[in-house]
């Protein structure tokens, strides 16, 4: 039996190599290769010619806004930009039991309720368990098609004989094509299931949703050519044990990588959370050290979120840090800016900070606000539970402005907030004519202590 030959190929950036190397050339990470079967010599099968195979010149393109249609979920469309355009390729990924089939279960019932002809493949559940959770869902899904498959060729006559609108695939990992001679979920079987049916969904302008495993890092399984190959990456995100869960937009050709949708995971499915503002201050405690409110901006969305802080004397010789929900080092930084220009000996003490709500912040505005909390637990001194505050703080100590200071007061102004301290260099005229709350502009953490 002659040998069968075989190729190395990097999950994180797709490059290939005859032989294995510790070092991946292209993206410079070690140990990422894996050796796969060449594809033999029928492999590829049958392509898809996409309608617009011809030069054309550039000024004769129409920069007409891409079709779109609705999903039924405000929170879903606007992570994708303001819905769904026709012909794209979208990936969501996320843990185990995050909800993404349930997410868009939930997607095509109202797609199939709006007139759109829909068909969901599985390759991971019966059609028995796909109806067992559409009923907990909702009853009525009108003229939805399912299909339990993996072999991408039936997939693909299916699509074809079909022409639905809208298809979801659940989930990448499970596709297989039979003229590549590796197992399904390998970088072979992942990469040649995508190219299908990326051509599909250009050829036919079918939009396309992929569930993608991911690793215990939290990157979609399989080789990073999956992303760059698909028209949208959306991540799921939360504590599968909470309530709470976070969509967000990490690749997006056709709209903002800013924006994140939130919703609520209940019995009857994901409910969408239209204000996550109050949903994330709900069950605050009151006249607490240590607890401090502040407003981050998650892409045109201001969000009100509360940040815990608990100092106490470290009982070995050296203290503890742990941050939840924000940058360990950053809380480091931080509290070594406040003893060293705030004037406060909390070097031999143990630091522990929590976003509450389990939601993860990593923008700079949220620093000032982290050091409130800090401040406040050390001197354990409740700050007025009216008050917001956000500023980034830099290594002098100084308070630096932050962007979109106007939506964040409307913000808190809205959620019943009294007072808010920010950045003096953020004082301009059209603050200054806001009413209904009072604005206190601090310069540095020294001068920011007296309020806290």
């Amino acid at each position: 039996m002659p040998k069968s030959k075989t190729v190395f190929y990097c999950t994180s950036c797709g490059y290939e190599s005859s032989k294995w190397m510790g070092q991946c050339p292209g993206c410079r990470d070690w140990n990422t290769f894996t050796e796969e079967p060449v594809r033999s010599d029928k492999a590829g099968g049958k392509r898809i010619s996409v309608t617009n195979n011809k030069p054309v010149l550039l000024k004769e393109v129409s920069a007409d806004e891409a079709e779109r249609f609705s999903t039924g979920l405000p929170e879903l469309d606007r992570v994708l930009g303001g819905g769904i355009v026709k012909g794209s390729l979208v990936l969501i990924g996320g843990d185990p039991g995050i909800g993404k089939s349930t997410l868009l279960l939930q997607v095509t019932r109202n797609l199939s309720l709006s007139d759109k002809k829909v068909l969901y493949v599985s390759g991971e559940e019966s059609l028995r368990q796909i109806k067992m959770r559409a009923d907990r869902l909702g009853s009525d899904y009108k003229d939805m098609l399912l299909l339990c498959e993996t072999d991408l060729d039936d997939i693909e006559t299916s699509i074809l004989e079909i022409k639905p609108d809208v298809v979801v695939i659940d989930s990448i990992q499970t596709m297989y094509r039979g003229d590549v001679s590796a197992a399904p979920g390998s970088v072979s079987q992942v990469r040649e299931a995508t190219s299908l049916l990326l051509q599909i969904a250009k050829a036919n302008e079918i939009s396309i949703f992929i569930v993608g495993h991911v690793t215990k890092e939290g990157a979609v399984a399989g080789p990073k050519v999956l992303e760059h190959m698909v028209d949208t990456v959306l991540y799921f995100e939360g504590d599968r044990h909470a309530s709470y869960r976070v969509l967000r937009g990490v690749k997006n050709r056709f709209g903002s990588t800013d924006e994140i949708g939130v919703f609520e995971m209940r019995e009857e499915g994901l409910k969408e959370v239209p204000n996550p503002s109050e949903f994330m201050l709900s069950g605050r405690a009151e006249d607490a050290s240590g607890s401090v409110v502040t407003c981050a901006m998650e892409g045109t969305r201001p969000i009100m979120v509360e940040i815990q802080a608990l100092v106490c004397k470290s009982a070995f010789g050296l203290p503890r840090r742990q941050a939840t929900g924000m940058d360990y080092n950053r809380v480091n930084l931080l509290m070594a800016v406040i003893e060293k220009r705030g004037g406060l000996t909390i070097g031999d003490q143990d630091a522990y900070i929590n976003i509450a709500g389990g939601i993860r912040i990593n923008e700079p505005a949220t620093d000032l606000a982290t050091v409130a909390a800090i401040i406040s637990s050390f001197k354990n001194k409740p700050i007025d539970e009216k008050t917001v505050i956000f500023g980034e703080v830099g290594l002098s100590g100084e308070i630096r402005a932050v962007s979109l200071a106007e939506q964040r007061i409307k913000e808190a102004k809205k959620l019943g907030f009294k007072t808010c301290v920010l950045p003096y260099a953020n004082k301009t005229d059209s603050l200054l004519k806001i009413t209904g709350i009072e604005l206190v502009f601090v310069k540095s953490i020294n001068e920011a202590k007296n309020y806290f």
